[in-house]
């Protein structure tokens, strides 16, 4: 165990992260001394040096964000099968001088929706995911190896391909779920929608739109009806409700943001770079106290 603990997070942009308000209220009731700092960094060129300073021992566990989940994969000696199927991550450590990518984001995702009671909605499950980015690779590789039915909307069709492509891929191998999932690449219009049977009893919004500051944007185009009864979970949490949260919520969909998935894969993370139990109802409190202060 590390006597002082230099942990970080890559990605941007980054000055709204609560990333470093969660980890440093774990480390405190954990009685670690340590620091989580923020490493603005927009592209991968950018990266080369911290991960220079992790295999010399200067830098004790890095998560990574967005625009960086995908493009780190090269720069790492190892990756965990996770990370390896689902092709992004979002934690690294260093073990034995190898830089070594993990994914917490999946079992993160799975873990809150089971605290929100929604991980058996409309069982067996249909999804539709909105991107196709490293966040949304996550999610899909969650809700198919649950055995869920994923469709996946987003702007580029060769994304959103190339991502049924490599889930197809990881879960055809020693998977137990054959063919309960169907997964497709889809434009978000009322025809595709329609086409979904049964529509989808839950929607996840996995890409940045909405995120502050662009608070009054959302995913969902505003001609197009939400698929009714069904739950909306968005991934962004900064505002703590969204724009198309409140859409939902007006057609009586039950909504949730994506800070309960913030807390479970920084506890994941945390437990990953200590080998402790990650206290995670301080770690909660602690968005809790700010989400309070900032109202």
């Amino acid at each position: 165990m590390s006597d002082y603990y230099s942990l970080g997070l890559i990605g941007y942009p980054l000055e709204h992260s609560l990333s470093p308000r969660i980890h440093m209220a774990a480390l405190q009731e954990l009685d670690l001394a340590g620091e989580y700092r923020l490493y603005p960094v927009e592209r991968p060129s950018g990266i080369a040096t911290l991960l220079e300073e992790m295999r010399q021992g200067k830098i004790d566990g890095l998560n990574v964000t967005i625009p960086n989940k995908n493009d780190i994969l090269a720069l790492l000696d190892e990756l965990t099968p996770a990370a390896r199927e689902i092709g992004a991550v979002n934690t690294i450590c260093c073990q034995k001088g190898k830089l070594v990518g993990d994914n917490t984001d999946a079992k993160g995702f799975l873990a809150d929706l089971d605290r929100l009671g929604w991980g058996k909605i409309g069982a067996p499950g249909n999804a539709l995911v909105l991107g196709a980015g490293g966040s949304a690779r996550a999610v899909v590789y969650a809700l198919s190896r649950a055995g869920w039915r994923v469709a996946i909307a987003a702007r580029r069709k060769e994304q959103s391909a190339a991502l049924v492509k490599l889930i197809r891929k990881s879960i055809g191998e020693g998977s137990t779920i054959g063919e309960q999932v169907a997964l497709s690449a889809m434009k978000l219009d009322h025809r595709s929608i329609s086409s979904l049977n049964p529509m989808p009893s839950l929607i996840i919004n996995t890409t940045p739109v909405g995120m502050y500051p662009q608070v009054d944007v959302s995913p969902w185009p505003p001609e197009l009806n939400f698929p009714s009864p069904a739950a909306v979970y968005d991934l962004v949490y900064n505002p703590a409700e969204t724009a198309l949260m409140r859409e939902a919520r007006k057609m009586g969909l039950q909504v949730a943001n994506g800070i309960g998935m913030l807390i479970e894969q920084a506890a994941l993370s945390l437990e990953i770079w200590t080998g402790l139990p990650a206290p995670r109802q301080v770690m909660r409190q602690a968005v809790m106290e700010y989400s309070v202060a900032a109202s």
